[in-house]
């Protein structure tokens, strides 16, 4: 018996992108339908059951997401992926909080398409919860999340998938990653945008005054409440509160704040009668707090509470190749406010901050370029503008040294297993050094033999152990 063909239908304006899809699907037996408009892919969705639709965000009259919100109404069964050649935080996270399966940009990876297409065959669709009535500030929003890297584009997947709900989410990641940023993107994506977004530091208060601040107190509660005062879950009823490093938040307040997740109301501080509040509670940390759990420093089931979501933000110096990006977006920001002319990077200032460590994450980048700004007037940012601890940094072998020891030292720090360090270390790095020069020299083994030093039978002997497949490094291979 002959298997049934999966179709597959795909959507985009440029017909280079449906004819080598096209051609790349139906090689794997897939039945593949084409759509040059939004238009005629509705057309072809009220007549055909299709197990996934590709679809260009970018297109005339309808664009990808308006096709996607009316194919959920059509199908909502179908696993809709939405593609563009332009990488955009803002499209991922609109499209994810619309339904979208997935989100790739082009040029894409053929691996990564029929991986996509082999989930869709077993796993059910996503079911994104979303308000239709809802529109998106997605500059607002948008403004400080910044990235390309892989990691980033995960998370602004997650932003997506769960902005929309009331579920408790938990961001951990070091000082200065970006945590009340994708706290804020949550809540201007979420049905209670128009609510308050009421944000709190936990370590910035001291323990005295913290419960105060968080639930209010009565009049005469204690000595000056000389006034009834309204806290933080009460200011942020309807909406979303956000309770930075709650880590540093001491036991029986932690007791507290799980009687609110559990029950939705709280009492004053010298107060008699619980008040009812309706509030989405997002938590931050850079401690570990499981680590913190095990030390009894804090609760397990005010973890599990609020862990139900969790983002975890990295730190910059392992997402190197967004500090352009977020280094233009802070002159964007700030040459206007410092009344500055053009501004922007030299060449050899870009290459100083991609290679640094940042050990301060995005807030020292951004204290950087406002220092850059305030020395530059206009005109190119030179390495002289930059802290003397970056200015130290220009020679290439010098940069070369100090990035490569902050990876080997994080590298350390994610594997323990004594006696073996020296083989994970450099098969890891091994195979890098193999997929990069197999991309600059296009597949080709014997180049990269050639480049590496050795022969191409032991270079194929390395890549099949290491299963890199040198077709994936040709140019538009599918």
């Amino acid at each position: 018996m002959t298997e049934k063909k999966h179709k597959i239908l795909i959507v985009d304006d440029e017909k280079n992108i449906l004819w080598v899809l096209q051609k790349g699907l139906e090689k794997k037996n897939y039945l593949v339908h084409t759509a040059a408009s939004a238009e005629q892919a509705l057309e072809q969705l009220t007549s055909h059951k299709y197990l996934m639709m590709f679809s260009d965000i970018f297109m005339e009259k309808i664009n990808g997401l308006e096709l996607l919100e009316q194919t959920r109404k059509l199908d909502p069964d179908l696993k809709v992926v939405m593609m563009t050649a332009q990488d955009s935080m803002n499209n991922t996270i609109e499209a994810m909080r619309l339904g979208a399966y997935d989100y790739i940009t082009k040029p894409f990876d053929f691996d990564e398409v029929f991986r996509l297409i082999d989930q869709a065959k077993t796993a059910q669709s996503i079911s994104v919860p979303h308000n239709q009535n809802q529109e998106t500030d997605s500059q607002d929003a948008s403004s400080a999340i910044i990235g390309k890297s892989k990691r980033m584009q995960t998370i602004f997947k997650t932003i997506g998938q769960s902005a929309s709900s009331d579920l408790s989410v938990l961001i951990t990641g070091e000082s200065g990653t970006g945590k009340e940023m994708v706290a804020s993107t949550l809540h201007q994506y979420s049905h209670r945008k128009e609510e308050p977004f009421i944000c709190i530091n936990c370590a910035a208060i001291s323990r005295e005054l913290l419960e105060s601040e968080l639930f209010g107190h009565e009049r005469g509660a204690f000595t000056g409440a000389i006034e009834t005062k309204m806290g933080k879950f009460q200011q942020a009823d309807g909406g979303t509160l956000f309770l930075d490093e709650i880590g540093d938040m001491e036991l029986p307040l932690q007791a507290k704040i799980l009687r609110v997740l559990q029950n939705n109301d709280f009492y004053r501080v010298g107060g008699k009668n619980p008040i009812a509040v309706n509030v989405r509670v997002i938590a931050a940390t850079n401690q570990n707090l499981l680590d913190m759990m095990d030390l009894k420093q804090f609760r397990e089931d005010l973890y599990h509470r609020l862990n139900v979501i969790q983002i975890d933000m990295p730190p910059l110096r392992e997402r190197l190749e967004d500090v352009p990006l977020l280094a233009n977006h802070f002159i964007r920001l700030y040459a206007h406010k410092l009344s500055r002319g053009k501004v922007y990077l030299s060449p050899d200032v870009e290459r100083i901050l991609s290679g640094y460590h940042w050990s301060g994450n995005i807030r020292e980048l951004e204290n950087v370029i406002k220092r850059g700004l305030m020395l530059a007037l206009s005109g190119p940012i030179l390495p002289e503008h930059l802290p003397p601890h970056l200015q130290e940094k220009t020679d290439d072998d010098e940069q070369w040294d100090d990035r490569l020891d902050q990876l080997i030292k994080d590298f350390l720090h994610n594997n323990q297993e004594e006696g073996e360090l020296y083989e994970a270390l450099s098969h890891k790095m091994e195979k890098h050094l193999f997929e990069i020069l197999l991309d600059k020299y296009s597949g080709k083994q014997v180049a990269t033999a050639k480049a590496l030093g050795i022969n191409r039978n032991t270079l194929k002997r390395k890549i099949d152990a290491m299963n890199i497949s040198p077709k994936k490094h040709k140019p538009n291979t599918p």
